[in-house]
């Protein structure tokens, strides 16, 4: 089984197991805290453990993100404005360097290690990996569409997790429809359906007095649980386009949740966010100021 670490030149190390991931920056809100990151964001980046490497993203609206191997240096774009990295860099085994330019040049880079043995049969238990047994030893970009980017992939090998901001309103849809699993790992009780997601925003956000209108007007009912499913369909796109559900299995809401938490797209650490007012007040926002 492989193992990833994310080391910083002050001695911080950190476990990323399979199936979660790592937030990197400057700011308060993420999992490792950046204290002399020159021309870094304060979300800046995230590391993604999956069964065959770790995949790299920069998720800064602002600043490029830079993995630097031996012979190689990559520059990865900022994200864009819909929340999603433009691309990845994919480590199956060894260390890179990442971090802004300054911090490249100064020898203040995070190292992120891959070690241990990857088994190929892992790659693709559950929804799978698209050609999971194709990726070269050193690691590969891939670009939105899932296709290989400068010949860093063999055997044709595509590999692109899904990443949700948690500044978003797909990501609280997501939360939600995630959250009784989540909490039950035997994923015995019933996923919620739209309106009970709705409900479930209404909650979060705080948004009492919208609460009562949704359980005394069906139309209101009908136009918030609408919307939810408008991300609930988002959500099927990517995690099709992503490759990460074989194509004759129906992506259904038992089959979605099971692989936004199996590959640590939504992890039980995320919970936590639904006791944290800041993040709350940012998805009052979002779902009430901005419409």
């Amino acid at each position: 089984m492989l193992r990833t670490h994310v080391s910083t030149p002050s001695g911080q190390k950190r476990l990323v197991t399979e199936g979660s991931r790592l937030v990197f920056g400057r700011g308060p809100e993420v999992d490792l805290i950046i204290a002399a990151g020159r021309g870094l964001s304060r979300r800046a980046g995230v590391v993604t453990m999956l069964a065959a490497g770790a995949w790299i993203a920069n998720i800064s609206r602002t600043h490029a993100l830079y993995v630097e191997g031996d012979g190689y240096q990559v520059r990865l774009p900022r994200m864009e404005d819909d929340g999603e990295p433009v691309n990845g860099w994919f480590v199956r085994a060894g260390t890179v360097r990442i971090g802004s330019r300054a911090m490249l040049d100064e020898g203040q880079a995070l190292a992120v290690t891959v070690t241990g043995q990857y088994e190929a049969a892992a790659a693709t238990r559950g929804a799978g990996l698209a050609n999971g047994a194709g990726l070269t030893e050193r690691g590969g970009q891939a670009d939105r569409a899932g296709q290989a980017d400068e010949g860093e992939w063999t055997d044709g090998g595509t590999l692109l997790p899904l990443y949700l901001d948690p500044m978003t309103k797909l990501f609280l849809v997501a939360l939600i429809w995630c959250r009784p699993w989540l909490l039950d790992p035997s994923a015995t009780r019933p996923l919620p359906r739209t309106p009970e997601i709705a409900r479930g925003a209404l909650e979060v956000t705080g948004a009492y007095h919208e609460l009562e209108r949704f359980e005394a007007d069906p139309d209101y009912r009908d136009l918030l649980s609408a919307r939810v499913a408008e991300h609930i369909k988002v959500l099927r796109r990517k995690i099709a386009d992503r490759g990460l559900v074989p194509a004759d299995v129906r992506l259904s809401d038992e089959v979605a949740v099971r692989i936004l938490i199996e590959h640590g797209i939504i992890t039980p650490a995320d919970l936590g966010r639904l006791d944290d007012p800041a993040w709350r007040s940012r998805q009052e926002d979002l779902w009430w100021t901005q419409g």
